[in-house]
């Protein structure tokens, strides 16, 4: 079988091992491919069993120009770069990695918060600055410093994910909201679930840990903003789609949002046009959330295994049956 890895980079620089997927066929892999629709995607397939993707897309054109392909395998939980429908139709089915960074998104997701309250990394930098030595006193801070304990955090989706972010909060003793479609009792010891109005009036922090379904997509908008607390804090390490990124800037630059902390933009990587850069207390990083050692290496024994299982007829973590 023949299998071709299209943009492995990210998944793997280096620091973990390809074995898993060289076990099970002819394995090639290629760093990086175009990360918009690109002849060269068919022609790197080519002929090959199953293409792996991350974030390169495979289209109802592509697929139609690769013949041989029986399966898809995603190295990641979102699916959006294939077209699944047109796979569907050609029997082919696309998997993906359903669950792999829990912990260490949630974790990253409180680091966020954190950083946007404490400041740390730029108090850090103006030490290293000579600041501190500049200015003679014992203590100094650059911008305002906002305890946690006390606030209120409205979370929009609570999945896996969003139900962890709930746990650290409610240790740091942070009142937490949640709006959710599917409400379980397991949300509820975590959480108070609330209509998104709600959740959107009484929150200091609001954090997004939901898919981009197009009914959330630019859910943080100006019209959603105005509903906000003055002084509201954003987190998002979810998908850029759900932020309006012109309206979040315009909040932050006449502080109606006090900050934003963002591991994601709606065009990745980030455009020297994106409105946010400019924008006022807004920490940005550049989609890592999901990328320490251990996740990845799970996403890489995952995707081996929803390959083996496919070879073996009866594939798993199928998203499009």
């Amino acid at each position: 079988m023949k299998i071709v890895v299209l943009d492995g980079y990210t998944e793997n620089p280096g620091d973990i091992s390809w074995a898993p997927i060289e076990a099970l066929g002819e394995v090639a892999v290629y760093d990086r491919t175009a990360y918009a629709e690109s002849p060269l995607i068919a022609e790197r397939i080519g002929d090959a069993d199953v293409a792996v993707t991350n974030k390169t897309p495979i289209s109802r054109e592509t697929l139609s120009r690769c013949p041989n392909l029986k399966a898809i395998a995603v190295l990641a939980t979102g699916y959006n770069v294939v077209d699944t429908a047109a796979a569907r139709e050609k029997n082919i089915p696309v998997m993906n990695v359903p669950v792999y960074g829990t912990d260490n998104v949630s974790q990253f997701a409180i680091g966020l918060l954190l950083e946007a309250c404490s400041h740390i990394g730029a108090h850090s930098d103006s030490v290293f600055a000579g600041e501190w030595k500049a200015r003679g006193e014992f203590c100094y801070w650059n911008s305002p410093l906002i305890e946690v304990s006390g606030k209120t955090a409205g979370i929009i989706g609570l999945g896996r994910i969003g139900y962890n972010t709930a746990l650290v909060l409610n240790a740091l003793h942070v009142h937490v909201l949640a709006y959710d479609k599917y409400p379980s009792d397991r949300g509820r010891e975590v959480a108070e679930y609330v209509d998104l109005d709600t959740l959107f009036a009484r929150s200091d922090f609001v954090f997004l840990h939901c898919p981009l379904f197009p009914e959330v997509a630019g859910i943080i908008n100006r019209d959603n903003i105005a509903k906000m607390k003055d002084g509201v804090i954003l987190i998002n390490n979810s998908r850029g789609g759900l932020v309006n990124e012109k309206d979040l800037a315009e909040a932050l630059n006449s502080g109606k949002v006090a900050a934003a902390a963002l591991d994601v933009v709606s065009t990745e990587p980030i455009r020297d046009d994106n409105p946010l850069l400019s924008a006022r207390n807004c920490i940005i990083t550049p989609h890592i959330s999901w990328a320490t050692r251990e996740a990845r290496e799970r996403i890489m024994q995952t995707t081996a295994e929803n390959i083996r299982a496919f070879q073996n007829g009866s594939p798993v973590n199928v998203v499009n049956e």
